[in-house]
């Protein structure tokens, strides 16, 4: 059966005016405005801007982020902006692009440091802003994820190697602050390594972890958690988080060894209590266990817990020779000394969500390095945190109390991003008035988070 409207001839013109797509892009322009990233990118990369230049750098590497976070994957893409300069301003043609990439990424360590130093100052306004829905509001830990991804390479790029998964790219390591249930969460480090870099790595562990709590404002960065995977399970790693004065807690991933295993034996049935479901309730299938007191701990940081779980592996898994008695087990330690073995297996295990942060990433620029010099597609991870940020800030200043909160970057491109406006001159003023048909489902969302951003008010 076909509808009356497949059988219509459309016919196509190029001739309107006032007409913008991606119109909900304003929620990214005023994010950027709101928290000041757009004046600290300007300040902090002012040194790299030539005489008698038209363009400043630190908008140009903003337009880059917006592009990303609107969809783009490539420094050509910024053309999204360029053809709207009414909602995105003055853009910058390709070669001037082209040609700021390279002078950053000829004084590296500088130019990274300056973009750093903006994504700080404008995540504590940002935080600052947020209130209740910043994370560790509520006087709970700031929750720093890390793990680290492939990146394929296609082409042959400098430092791209053979990663362990037999592909051939580059091996990032990344850090997470989690949003927590009711949000995403934001990248506070993005380290390119190549792609034969090892997955436990203590010195990447630690230089990734350094700049994360670099970026987090100073009243949070005595009340963090950091959780790994058993890649940061390494004697150097924990006795660096754990060093006196360093007030981090943690909750590590940890390999099970032969003395483990013999542990686990060991247990009696009793001391076998229910893991726990997201919901707190009983996970049938699932329990854990405390083995600090069955093994030797000498060398490993003081106050250091094992807790062990053990659950039935679903139908058709292959189990591991790790694995014992039919069930599959996995550890994990922390420094941690109250709480029940269920409820810190709980948090350790809610890790999970720094693989949704990365995917999401990886939907904003992070899944292909399009760039071929080292430094270069450093600074290109750099704009891809900006991009998540912009992205993970608009979330939790306009859509806090919504289902769109947690949206990843397709739905809220789908969604939101793609909604056209039209410009309507009145009053001597140019303003952007969103004609959204009647039945859009999200129209209330966009114009609620768009009045969000405009009631806060404007750095100073």
């Amino acid at each position: 059966m076909q509808t009356i409207a497949s059988n219509r001839k459309i016919s196509l013109s190029a001739d309107a005016n006032g007409l913008l797509s991606h119109a909900g892009g304003l929620l990214l322009t005023r994010t950027l405005a709101t928290t000041g990233l757009n004046r600290a990118l300007s300040h902090e990369l002012e040194r790299w801007r030539p005489s008698r230049a038209v363009h400043d750098p630190g908008k140009v590497i903003a337009d880059l982020a917006l592009t990303l976070a609107l969809g783009g994957d490539c420094l050509a893409d910024i053309a999204l902006l360029r053809s709207q300069p009414e909602l995105f301003g003055p853009i910058a043609s390709d070669p001037t692009v082209s040609r700021l990439i390279d002078r950053l990424a000829a004084d590296e360590t500088h130019a990274l440091k300056a973009i750093r130093t903006a994504r700080a100052t404008a995540r504590q306004r940002a935080w600052h802003l947020a209130g209740a829905h910043a994370p560790g509001a509520d006087a709970q830990p700031v929750i720093v994820d890390l793990d680290a991804t492939i990146v394929i390479s296609h082409s042959d790029k400098q430092h791209a190697a053979p990663t362990w998964k037999k592909s051939y790219g580059f091996h990032p390591m990344t850090a997470f602050a989690d949003h927590g249930p009711g949000g995403g969460g934001e990248p506070l480090a993005l380290l390119l390594r190549p792609g034969n870099a090892g997955s436990n790595t203590a010195a990447d562990h630690i230089a990734t972890t350094r700049l994360a709590l670099a970026q987090l404002p100073r009243a949070q960065r005595r009340n963090v958690l950091i959780r790994t995977d058993s890649g940061g399970g390494t004697h150097e790693f924990l006795n660096w988080l754990t060093r006196p004065g360093r007030w981090l807690k943690y909750s590590i991933g940890f390999t099970i060894t032969d003395d483990i295993a013999t542990a686990i034996l060991k247990l009696p049935a009793t001391a076998w209590t229910p893991a726990y479901n997201a919901d707190r309730r009983p996970r049938p299938g699932a329990w854990v266990a405390e083995l600090t007191g069955l093994l030797e701990l000498t060398g490993w940081p003081k106050g250091m817990r094992v807790i062990v779980r053990k659950e039935r592996p679903h139908p058709g898994a292959q189990l591991r020779f790790t694995d014992l008695d039919g069930h599959r087990f996995t550890c994990f330690v922390t420094g941690t000394q109250g709480g029940q073995p269920a409820d810190l297996e709980l948090r350790h295990r809610r890790r999970a969500r720094a693989e949704d942060r990365i995917r999401a990433a990886k939907d904003t620029g992070l899944r292909n390095l399009p760039l071929h010099d080292f430094a270069q597609n450093q600074i290109w991870l750099e704009i891809v945190a900006l991009a998540c940020e912009l992205l993970a800030w608009m979330q939790m200043l306009a859509l806090h109390g919504t289902d769109a909160r947690r949206y990843e970057p397709k739905r809220l491109r789908l969604r939101l991003f793609a909604a056209a406006g039209r410009l309507v001159r009145g009053g001597r003023r140019l303003r952007l008035r969103l004609r959204i048909a009647t039945r859009w489902p999200w129209a209330g969302t966009l114009l609620t988070a768009l009045a969000r951003l405009q009631a806060l008010p404007a750095p100073t």
